[in-house]
């Protein structure tokens, strides 16, 4: 009994085993097939790729979809080309075969994918405006269907440089936008240069270094980037973009009105020199918004918002503030004081009116005790964000801040997304500036009409 009790095991054992190998064999042999059915079609994990706005002459980051094959059978694809052949800059590479003009007989196995990559470097589309340019994919399948996947992205012309050297007096003013690349833009001794009405995208290690004289007139300085980190951010809201402007020890200075810094690492420093701003922005810096030592510092209805350091920052200056918000509110990491001011080789002479100074801190605000002489400052008719000091000569007119107050830090202003790093750092009515013109000029009333 024992022994047909072990041949009925060894027989079953037998029969499962030649059970799985049938199975496995029929199985690879499905997956071997091929079919020309035209109802059995490829889905893509994109009908539409949109690659970002983007400067034409300058390749582009790579973007991915994929190709599936979800039908019943494997699939064959005789060709894979674009439409328009090289006509608008676009490289495909579909898993692993580059078009050349054309990539050939492809397979995807049934429940199989592909992987495409797609480039471009777009030609000059000779318009001041971002220009549409686009193509499509097309896939030739062994039914004869063809699919199609649209490519598309906007073109922008633009001047670019690469260490530029200004040894004499230059004016730079342009519809197009000017892209800056290597060390950036030098500006000799004894030399002024005169930007304005220009976008100016600078690349990641460029810089604008000033030995001489530099005047900004509405203008944007920020970096080169175009596209997103994310679905949701692009890099335009990231900070450390470049290097951002310094003014030398011995420069004659700079003179800015009506324009914006954004997303450098260091916005603006000045050693030895003179800086002076009316209705600027500096904004979301990696490092400092505005570092002055030994300078004397004028700023009118200026923002200075969002620095990982400090948003301004006062060694050893001669320095006048008024009408401005400095608000630190820095998103990616903790961040230093909204002003911090302080002796250095020189004494501290400082004028502070009619200036919102906040931010996510119990206290934005760091100096050295004033002392008449190497330390000497006022503030009058501000709001800032600190406990309250009993300096009654040096603080006049004070709203001391605190977290308990019913409008205070990010209440005072119009737009705050600290989730995806979109900012309007206008004065709303409810805030307590608003009514005592503290703050920049840009008050803008809520809109109190209900939907």
């Amino acid at each position: 009994m024992e022994e047909r009790s072990f041949y009925q095991y060894m027989i079953k054992r037998l029969f499962f085993f030649i059970a799985s190998v049938a199975c496995l064999l029929t199985a690879c042999s499905d997956n071997d097939s091929f079919t020309t059915d035209r109802s059995q079609i490829l889905s893509f994990s994109q009908d539409t790729v949109r690659l970002d706005t983007m400067f034409s002459g300058v390749p582009s980051v790579t973007y991915t979809f994929w190709v599936h094959n979800r039908s019943n059978d494997g699939l064959r694809i005789n060709t894979v080309r674009l439409e328009r052949g090289n006509q608008t800059g676009f490289r495909v590479n579909v898993d692993g075969t580059f078009l050349n003009p054309v990539a050939q007989d492809l397979e995807v196995r049934k429940g199989d994918s592909l992987r495409v990559f797609v480039e471009i470097t777009s030609y000059e589309t000779h318009s001041i405006e971002p220009q549409l340019v686009e193509d499509n994919l097309l896939f030739a399948l062994e039914s004869g269907v063809v699919q199609k996947v649209n490519l598309r992205t906007y073109s922008w012309d633009a001047e670019m440089v690469t260490d530029l050297e200004v040894d004499h007096d230059m004016t730079i003013e342009m519809e197009k936008p000017l892209v800056v690349y290597g060390n950036g833009i030098s500006v000799a001794p004894d030399v002024t240069l005169t930007l304005r009405n220009t976008t100016i995208y600078f690349h990641n290690d460029a810089q604008l270094k000033v030995e001489g004289r530099l005047m900004v007139e509405n203008c944007v300085l920020r970096g080169d980037r175009l596209d997103n980190m994310f679905d949701y951010l692009p890099y335009d809201r990231v900070s450390g973009q470049w290097r951002g402007i310094e003014i030398v020890n011995g420069a004659e200075g700079c003179w800015m009105t009506d324009s914006e810094v954004r997303n450098a690492w260091d916005g603006m420093t000045a050693d030895s020199t003179q800086v002076v701003l009316n209705n600027c922005v500096i904004h979301n810096s990696r490092g400092y918004g505005l570092y002055a030592r030994n300078s004397k510092v004028q700023l009118d209805f200026c923002q200075l918002s969002n620095a990982e350091v400090d948003c301004l920052a006062l060694y050893g200056c001669e320095a006048i503030i008024d009408h401005c918000t400095l608000a630190q509110f820095y998103p990616f990491a903790l961040s230093g004081e909204a002003l911090l001011f302080s002796p250095d080789s020189k004494s501290l002479q400082l004028l502070c009116t009619n200036t919102l100074i906040t931010g996510y801190d119990e206290d934005v605000f760091e100096g050295v005790m004033r002392d008449g002489e190497t330390i000497d400052y006022h503030f009058i008719n501000c709001l800032i964000r600190t406990p309250e000091i009993k300096d009654e000569e040096a603080f006049e007119n004070i709203i001391w801040e605190t977290p308990e107050d019913e409008v205070q830090g990010q209440d005072h202003f119009l737009l705050f997304d600290d989730n995806n790093f979109i900012y309007d750092f206008s004065i709303v009515s409810t805030s307590p500036a608003f009514d005592r013109a503290i703050g920049r000029a840009f008050h803008i009333e809520e809109d109190d009409n209900e939907e």
